[in-house]
């Protein structure tokens, strides 16, 4: 099953970090790649994500929250039409390192039929995480 990751150390105590993260309204503000999500962050909820990948145009889809630890961990899972067919595993972890600092990363778990078809756009995918990241750091560090 291919994995895409991008891991970013941040400047910021997690909690700041798990804010930023956390408070989807503002995404439209700062993230350049998850442009929009609605929905509420409970396990179990079903979201609404729009997503910006470089070179493409603009996709939505809905996956369901699959963990919610506040500070450490969010993770989600969407599917194409039916489990099987595209999937992915989609995860966001907080790693405090001091009380002041703290490593971000992003990444995604695919499996399925259509995955090995989809191989340029796992590379797209992998430079918008770069993007949000760097993007998340700057907010929480300024």
């Amino acid at each position: 099953m291919p994995t895409i990751s991008h891991t970013i150390d941040i400047a910021a105590p997690a909690d700041r970090v798990w804010a930023i993260l956390t408070d989807t309204a503002a995404y439209p503000e700062w993230n350049p790649f998850i442009t929009k999500l609605d929905g509420s962050l409970t396990r179990g909820s079903r979201l609404a994500v729009t997503i910006a990948i470089p070179g493409a145009k603009p996709r939505r889809f809905t996956p369901t929250v699959t963990v919610v630890e506040p500070e450490r961990r969010l993770a989600w899972l969407g599917r194409l039409l039916v489990p099987g067919i595209f999937d992915g595993a989609h995860s966001f972890d907080i790693e405090p390192l001091t009380p002041e600092s703290t490593r971000f990363t992003q990444s995604e778990r695919f499996s399925g039929l259509l995955v090995m078809m989809l191989g340029g756009m796992l590379r797209s995918t992998e430079s918008g995480f770069a993007a949000m990241n760097t993007a998340l750091a700057a907010r929480a560090e300024a």
